[in-house]
């Protein structure tokens, strides 16, 4: 069994086609979705990318090992999905970006890594009125549709599958694409294909009940003052950011196709979080918030013989990846981890309706390592022409906006807990954009006590994990040590 992991970033799950979207058209997501299973409340462990992609590769949740920044990727000593495939005999092939493994881990994880250099926008639009550069949105992309460094890397791919022949080992292809992280930008047709005036009515700025970082991000971005109609187009191109992204993996199924090797491939379709693209006001995404648009993202899996068409309508945790693809492969896993197969749902069996989705985020006071904006560390120029420089300087001004915090999703409910802003609960049912506040209204005291008993028992069984090597008892041998 192959395995094909498509993983673009930053695409929500509610602005794909067949996750309902009313707008945008993406054909080759529907065909997937079509042949293969689609898994409706598919939520991340963090809202970074990093943090995010060493979840799912491990099975661990953030908290469990220190991986809840961008600076703390996975090392050598921890266990991962492509180490253990690749000990098993499989060739790892990877085209994109990292932010998963430290560089150390690629000579016992990986066997070929390319990253193509460029981009898939144009410049930013400041001839438009924009404050700066702070909202992302860029004119199109000058180059053709080939010629983003994502279709680069795909192609890659697609180039590397065409390559393959009978006898040769069992492969992974990893492709982690950058769009449609921002900056908002795309070649055209896309950037232009879909009209702000069509975009469904955005959630609004400014709403009672959310964490101070709404504000203090929309201020430090200079978002109130972009001009009327700003936000709609920044959606507008988002949207067309994931059509492109259908048409790019339109390519690579139809390269699956043609070599016949879909017959013997499961294709993985998600992404390692989502982005807000003008709701609330707001662009991008935050460490310590956890909105729907950011946590849930698409999660498709067509594997041969799976039911196809079957939607699982319950909560599933993204890093499930890595014990379904464990599981299909005949590959066991050395280490305890939290995810859990889906390989039941992928046969037609429903999900556990009573499962909760975990998540987290932010940063502890005493932790000034983990926070943005220490800018000659990381190369960030320390200048306000920076594309990341409010979002730094808001860290380092306001540690409270990137605050720890927790979250536990069922399918009617939500609660977030933070360590030092507003907390959120909201009537799924009621509320599904999450608009209405009601952590603090008594009426729903009892739910709320129980999502905070729920909440607090997944920390406390997910806190570590002991490892599954045991450390023979004794003392060293005389005359050894310093």
């Amino acid at each position: 069994m192959n395995l094909v992991l498509f993983i673009p970033d930053e695409q929500r799950a509610e602005s794909v086609s067949c996750y309902g979207h009313p707008l945008v058209r993406m054909p080759n997501y529907d065909r997937l979705a079509a042949d293969g299973v689609r898994f409706d409340q598919c939520h991340v462990a963090h809202t970074v990318c990093s943090p995010s992609r060493c979840s799912f590769m491990t099975g661990w949740y953030p908290h469990t090992a220190g991986h809840r920044t961008l600076w703390h990727l996975l090392r050598p000593h921890e266990p991962s999905l492509f180490g253990y495939l690749r000990e098993a005999g499989y060739h790892i092939e990877w085209h994109g970006k990292n932010d998963l493994y430290a560089p150390e881990c690629f000579a016992s994880c990986v066997d070929r890594y390319a990253h193509a250099d460029g981009g898939h926008a144009g410049p930013n639009l400041g001839a438009y009125g924009e404050p700066g550069h702070y909202s992302f949105l860029c004119e199109p992309f000058p180059g053709g549709l080939e010629d983003t460094a994502d279709m680069r890397n795909v192609q890659a791919g697609i180039d590397f599958v065409r390559s393959r022949r009978p006898g040769d080992p069992p492969f992974v292809l990893y492709l982690p694409l950058s769009m449609p992280h921002p900056p908002y930008g795309a070649p055209e047709p896309f950037h232009s294909m879909f009209r702000p005036e069509d975009v469904p009515p955005l959630r609004p700025a400014g709403l009672d009940g959310k964490p101070s970082f709404h504000e203090l991000i929309r201020r430090y971005r200079e978002l109130d003052a972009l001009p009327e109609g700003h936000l709609e187009r920044i959606q507008a191109v988002y949207l067309g950011m994931n059509a492109y992204v259908d048409w790019m993996l339109g390519q690579l199924l139809d390269a699956l196709d043609e070599t016949g090797l879909s017959e013997e491939t499961t294709v993985v379709a998600t992404a390692d979080h989502g982005d807000w693209a003008g709701d609330y006001g707001l662009v991008e995404k935050w460490p310590s918030a956890l909105d729907d648009c950011l946590t849930r993202v698409p999660l498709i899996i067509r594997s041969p013989g799976n039911r196809a068409g079957h939607v699982v309508e319950e909560p599933v945790e993204l890093f499930d990846i890595m014990a379904t693809a464990l599981e299909l492969t005949g590959v066991e896993a050395r280490h305890t981890h939290f995810a859990r197969s889906l390989v039941p749902q992928l046969g037609g069996a429903p999900g556990d309706a009573g499962r909760a989705a975990f998540a987290e985020g932010g940063y502890d006071p005493h932790e000034p390592h983990c926070f943005e904006g220490r800018w000659a560390e990381y190369d960030i120029p320390r200048s306000p022409e920076h594309i990341y420089w409010p979002k730094g300087l808001q860290q380092q001004e306001h540690p409270a906006s990137v605050c720890r915090s927790a979250m536990i999703r069922t399918r009617e409910w939500k609660l977030v807990r933070r360590t030092a802003d507003v907390c959120e609960l909201y009537d799924l049912r009621a509320d599904p954009q999450e608009l209405c506040n009601i952590y603090g209204d008594a009426r729903y005291g009892a739910v709320r006590a129980e999502l905070e008993s729920r909440l607090l028992d997944w920390y406390l069984r997910t806190a570590d994990v002991v490892p599954l090597d045991e450390n023979p008892r004794g003392l060293p041998p005389a005359g050894t040590g310093g």
